[in-house]
């Protein structure tokens, strides 16, 4: 072996042993029996169990699994409109306005974020009596708010790629501009569009700025949980839910993948 490609194949084992020891780690101690995270006693799911049975774990579970749902489908459909405007509309009046506008969410501190739509929202509660309190809707409108500029990125940068010739011949041959839209250039950017609302997804149920400045009575999401119970010290239950979220994952990226590439042989296989 060459000494670069020692020195590379080197780098590359130390930078995977970085990333995914501390995972296998944690993995491994969400079967210990003992109350100490730290301190191997002997293979048990106890921690499993206590977790079925935290009402309060639960609970925030399921109410960040519906707001990430609502902001990934939310967020790809105005991000793909956002994506397709700066990329095919050209420059028009109030252009560097809307870029602006859409990488704003991108660059600015989250903190920053939180604070303003906190201050929007008590205003437009003073004014118009919306909302009442905070909750689930404002928690979905500020991760909307920041994922669907990840997806207007995405979508741009495909859109760019495509061979404009395409949806010309569809054009000179009677079709409409929504129609070649959606039956040409959503195809072919179907790709951007998954890799968005994963994104979207993985943004949403893993923030905790937005979500605390944002959440009310109630309407406490998983990281707001977890981030308060690991403040008063590490606990084993902490460790199987992570792994369960690592498998869930982990299933639905290798799933994912194949489907994606199998979609892509097919379309290749179409153009031969």
């Amino acid at each position: 072996m060459k000494p670069n490609r020692t020195l590379q194949v080197t780098a590359l084992g130390v930078g995977f042993a970085f990333l995914y020891i501390p995972i296998l780690s944690l993995v491994v101690y969400s079967f210990n029996e003992s109350q100490l995270v730290t301190v191997w006693t002997h293979f048990s799911t106890r921690w499993y169990a206590a977790l079925a049975q935290d009402d309060e774990l639960i609970t925030a579970f399921w109410l960040s699994l519906r707001i990430a749902l609502l902001t990934a489908f939310a967020s790809v459909f105005i991000g793909t409109w956002a994506g397709f405007v700066l990329a095919r509309m050209g420059r028009f009046r109030g252009a560097t306005l809307f870029s602006g506008m859409i990488n704003a969410p991108l660059v600015i501190p989250e903190v920053i974020q939180g604070i303003s739509l906190l201050l929007l929202f008590i205003e437009m509660g003073k004014w118009i009596g919306w909302p009442e309190r905070r909750g689930f809707v404002t928690i979905w409108i500020g991760h909307v708010m920041l994922c669907m500029s990840y997806v207007a990125i995405i979508v741009q940068s495909r859109v760019r790629e495509l061979n404009p010739s395409l949806e010309e011949a569809a054009l000179d041959l009677g079709a409409t501009p929504f129609k070649v839209f959606f039956a040409i250039t959503l195809p072919l950017i179907s790709q951007a569009l998954m890799a968005g609302w994963l994104l979207s997804f993985t943004l949403s149920i893993d923030d905790l700025v937005l979500s605390a400045f944002l959440s009310g009575p109630g309407s406490t999401t998983l990281p707001l949980v977890v981030f308060s119970r690991v403040r008063l010290g590490l606990n084993p239950e902490m460790n199987a839910l992570a792994t369960l979220f690592i498998g869930v994952v982990t299933v639905g990226v290798i799933g994912i993948n194949y489907f994606m590439l199998r979609a892509e042989k097919r379309r290749l296989a179409g153009l031969a």
